[in-house]
């Protein structure tokens, strides 16, 4: 009857460990994507940033073409 008890215990010991590593890995997915989208829409602001400032040269370039051409 000891053994069915340890075992049993040892079942439950096992169980308990299982879920929590479970746990521990949603929260490691949940931390990882809140990571990824913040890096995302920092890589989507420097983007715009970036397309902005060469849409600005590129207008500026354009602008002095045309003094050129005059």
């Amino acid at each position: 009857m000891k053994k069915v008890l340890v075992i049993l215990a040892m079942g439950a010991f096992f169980a308990s460990c299982g879920s929590s590593e479970t746990k521990v890995e949603e929260a490691a997915a949940t931390v990882d994507s809140a990571v990824t989208a913040t890096v995302d829409s920092a890589a989507a602001a420097v983007g715009a940033v970036v397309d902005s400032a060469a849409a600005k040269v590129d207008s500026v370039a354009a602008k002095v073409d045309s003094a050129i051409k005059k």
